[in-house]
């Protein structure tokens, strides 16, 4: 194994690891108290990350799928659709979290009251729509993704060992690229103007407040940790997002896929997914009170032993 190999399943591991704890802690918030809307999205991005993050681990499903007997053909297109399903809801889902952000913490109007309401009951319609969207769009990867074979290389572009991709019609293909691109640039730019919005709130907040706090209490204020949050995980959305356009679109330009650029393109891809979890867990007050208070349970028991 590679040592790109061996990056790529520490960072898979790592991911699927955050995720599954934070997915833990979500379902029990949502079954057992009162969750916030926040709550409801945080927990669709995990899930999606945790599924972005099993299909991206190519080792793990084909040893899994080996045991079960499956075609080559059926999984190579299953991990593709799936794959490019989980991608394209990661966007969306961030996006909506972004948006989210910065409509609760806008300061309060008649209006804006109104339209929070709305936006906090019609949840669950926002769900389905990007849902349904999704799955309906990467519908494509079906018929063009499947096993590779030794049938003109020139029709198709092996991106793993036993997958390729087949090329389309041109027409199709330009479509599908027009459609992607105006998604995601309306996506990330809506992401970048929200976040940007919300850095600006809580930044003149904090200035309003300055006077009323001590310098060591102001260097962590919930306040300045909800400004980082927000920009470390837009900031590394966004870079990602683009290196790996730029690897995925010269592999297309070129029909062809190098092995070492596929590694570091899913290395790319899975930072995002493995960074989101563990800046939740680090930034979210219960999950640090239910570590504290499990530590001092612990504490409790070994002392009376």
């Amino acid at each position: 194994m590679s040592s790109l190999s061996i990056v790529l399943n520490f960072q898979a591991g790592l991911g699927v690891l955050a995720n599954m704890f934070l997915l833990v802690f979500y379902t029990f918030i949502i079954l057992c108290h009162r969750p916030k809307p926040m709550d409801m999205i945080s927990s669709q991005l995990t899930f999606i990350h945790r599924v972005l993050l099993l299909t991206g681990a190519d080792i793990w499903l084909w040893d899994i799928s080996e045991s079960l007997n499956i075609e080559n053909d059926f999984k190579c297109k299953t991990n593709f659709y799936i794959s490019r399903v989980m991608r394209g809801l990661s966007i969306c889902v961030t996006c909506l979290l972004s948006v989210f952000q910065a409509v609760t913490i806008s300061p309060s109007s008649p209006l804006l009251a109104k339209f929070k309401y709305k936006l906090q009951n019609h949840m669950i319609y926002a769900f389905l729509f990007i849902w349904s969207f999704n799955l309906l769009f990467s519908s494509n990867q079906i018929f063009y993704a499947g096993a590779f074979t030794n049938v003109s290389e020139t029709k198709q572009m092996k991106v793993t060992k036993f997958c390729s991709l087949y090329s389309m019609n041109y027409i199709i293909g330009a479509l599908i690229l027009t459609v992607v691109t105006c998604r995601d640039v309306f996506l990330v730019g809506l992401m970048l103007a929200s976040s940007a919005y919300m850095v600006i709130i809580l930044l003149r907040h904090q200035r309003q407040h300055k006077h009323l706090h001590s310098l060591s209490h102001l260097r962590a204020s919930p306040e300045k940790r909800a400004t980082q949050t927000i920009l470390l995980l837009v900031v590394s959305f966004v870079v990602m997002y683009w290196i790996n356009l730029i690897i995925s679109s010269s592999a297309v330009l070129l029909w062809m896929y190098d092995p070492v650029i596929l590694s570091v393109q899913k290395i790319v891809m899975n930072v995002y997914p493995t960074i989101t979890p563990l800046v939740q867990i680090i930034s979210d007050n219960r999950i640090i009170n239910i570590v504290k208070h499990m530590q001092s349970v612990c504490h409790q028991i070994f002392k009376k032993r």
